[in-house]
């Protein structure tokens, strides 16, 4: 086949995978991808579970504590996306992939039997090293290997099979209600459920090949060979589509100077210092929100519950229309509709229009956060893309870890508008350094 013969004759600059057709291999890929992250996510949009169970008797404790456990995992995160990054950039994408759902599977474990409130705050810290580390680590790894003209779509795809996760763990817990299994409560067996599950996903992902891309820019030839040879392997399910030039404001080299990177990476780390406020700070405080507003506990979790839904219709929706649209200009779009619906979920207060507006908030937020993931994936060659990412992700957790500290007691002390207003003026700060600062991103272009 032309493709085995492709790679044979590779070299590092010359991995045809920007070009390849879509195979089955393409799409297993997508889906171990895709189950690792639905739990990544599942554990993350936890916290808007702990929020309302925590918030409120017989569970209530004090909301300097809550604020510690809702910022534990984006605490461990601040560490964690930055080192399985850089081990990434050196170690393989596969092999950290698999590595980081070790640790959420011990850490999840941890979690699920803890003894005590501080011992739960060490294991969600801990976790948290490895769930921050996962998306940038995921979409690194399929920026790498999915042909340039069909990577937003299917990095779309991979993310709306993972937004199944939240609600189904989410449905899990409001189910049990009171119920105790085993003498259990329902919020511990949603740790050991997702657990297990990145157990699963850790075993799938040593069936998968490394990236050829990657291979190539470590010098390693023969194995980006046989890499190739297995996607030329597998059969097709597509034809091959012809990648658009690199953008004339993104890296086109085979390798980044050290000033392009360090002015990448600095843009990069504002734009994801902003971001959390309205993406974390929705996810993790709503169930609070909700409390605050009066609803009790069990049903803000249905609540919480509905909205999920949204990311995962919207990024089916979104899946078709992110390459028609520059990245720039989508995460702009995105950012402002998100500033109005947070308002408007401040002032309403009957169930409907917050089960609808949370809906709607939730699909923005988890279209942009694809959005941007992919987009700062694609700002960077192979030899730094996991850890320019992943450095990013971290600014990222940094912020998430100080949404909770800071919102939650506003929320207590001025209400739900303070709150969403100091969401609103993020936003505007955001949009306002993408617009200035921002490259217009890879949408169906090839990268280097």
């Amino acid at each position: 086949m032309a493709l085995q013969d492709d790679a044979a004759t590779a070299t590092p600059g010359d991995v045809p995978l920007d070009s390849l057709p879509l195979t089955r291999m393409h799409l297993f890929i997508l889906l171990v991808c895709a189950l690792g992250f639905s739990f990544d996510l599942a554990e993350i949009a936890f916290g808007g579970i702990l929020s309302a169970i925590f918030s409120a008797p017989p569970n209530a404790i004090d909301p300097g504590e809550l604020s510690w456990l809702l910022a534990a995992a984006y605490i461990g995160a601040i560490g964690g996306a930055p080192v399985l990054g850089w081990l990434a950039d050196r170690h393989g994408r596969q092999r950290l992939l698999f590595w980081s759902l070790v640790i959420v599977t011990v850490t999840s474990f941890g979690a699920g039997f803890s003894p005590n409130f501080e011992v739960l705050i060490l294991f969600r810290g801990l976790s948290g090293f490895a769930l921050g580390a996962y998306p940038p680590l995921m979409i690194s790894f399929m920026t790498d290997i999915f042909p340039a003209a069909r990577r937003g779509p299917l990095v779309l795809g991979a993310v709306a099979i993972g937004y199944l996760g939240p609600p189904g763990l989410i449905f899990f817990v409001h189910g049990l209600g009171a119920e105790m299994p085993l003498g259990l409560a329902a919020w511990r067996w949603a740790f050991l459920i997702a657990g297990t599950g990145a157990a699963l996903c850790a075993v799938l992902f040593r069936l998968v090949p490394e990236s050829p891309r990657w291979l190539m820019s470590r010098g390693r030839r023969s194995e980006a060979a046989a890499a190739m040879a297995r996607f030329a392997a597998s059969p097709r399910v597509g034809r091959s589509m012809a990648a658009k030039p690199v953008a004339e404001d993104m890296p086109a080299a085979a390798s980044m100077s050290q000033s392009a990177f360090v002015r990448s990476l600095a843009f990069l780390i504002v734009a994801y210092l902003l971001m959390p406020w309205a993406t974390v700070g929705f996810s993790t405080l709503s169930g609070a929100v909700l409390v605050e507003k009066g609803i009790n506990p069990h049903d803000s979790i249905l609540y919480v519950g509905v909205s999920t839904f949204g990311p995962l219709i919207g990024t089916l929706i979104g899946g078709f229309l992110v390459d028609r649209v520059e990245r720039r200009s989508a995460l702009v779009l995105l950012a402002i509709g998100m500033g109005v619906l947070g308002i408007v979920f401040a002032l309403v207060d009957d169930p409907v229009s917050l089960m609808a507006t949370g809906l709607l908030f939730n699909l923005l937020v988890n279209l942009f956060t694809p959005v941007i993931v992919l987009y700062a994936a694609e700002m960077f060659t192979t030899d730094r893309r996991a850890q320019g990412a992943s450095w990013g992700w971290a600014a990222n957790r940094f912020g998430s870890a100080l949404v909770p500290l800071a919102l939650l007691p506003l929320l207590h002390a001025q209400g739900p508008l303070a709150m969403f207003g100091v969401i609103a003026v993020t936003l505007l700060a955001f949009v306002a350094v993408v617009l200035a600062f921002g490259p217009r991103g890879g949408a169906g272009r090839a990268v280097a």
